[in-house]
């Protein structure tokens, strides 16, 4: 089953104390490092991730775009995110598809509810990749400890003729 994954970027940076306070200095910057960690988690778990950030004060026609692999929506003029997000998961439900809808905002939870999304609090979500940090680190560790050359095995004549190819006695 494919798994999809909406999060309210805004209301996670809202959220998450490391990115509030990095939202303090810099937007752009907390921005950018809530897409970096969801990117991870994108790729660790192979959940689609769409972020979806609120511009309804800003004029213009919204924006779509991909970055770190990520699908990331600005909303269009008048359009919050929290609309933006109803619609998504309206759209895109689908039997063999389980929507995660990743905000604090209790309203919007069970609204997207109703349309058939669970939920996740942007708690559980910094849980979440806390967690695969972790799991990621333990890998990384566990590939740099393996020893070079595991993989095929070779026949000994094969292996004689690449170390001749390979020092150039040919």
């Amino acid at each position: 089953m494919e798994e999809i994954l909406i999060v309210d970027g805004y209301n996670v940076i809202g959220d998450w104390k490391r990115l509030k306070e990095k939202k303090k200095i810099s937007l752009e910057e907390a921005r950018d490092d809530l897409l970096g960690w969801l990117a991870d988690y994108q790729g660790f778990t192979g959940t689609k991730v769409i972020v979806v950030f609120d511009a309804h004060n800003v004029k213009g026609m919204g924006k779509k775009l991909t970055e770190y692999r990520l699908d990331i929506r600005y909303t269009k003029e008048k359009e919050t995110a929290d609309e933006c997000i109803e619609r998504l998961v309206f759209e895109l439900s689908h039997r063999q598809r389980q929507i995660y809808v990743a905000t604090s905002d209790y309203t919007e939870q069970r609204v997207t509810f109703g349309y058939g999304a669970l939920r996740k609090s942007a708690r559980e979500l910094w849980n979440d990749v806390k967690r695969l940090k972790q799991e990621i680190s333990v890998k990384v560790e566990e590939t740099r400890q393996q020893p070079k050359g595991r993989g095929l095995t070779l026949d000994d004549k094969i292996k004689e003729q690449f170390e001749k190819w390979r020092r150039g006695d040919v």
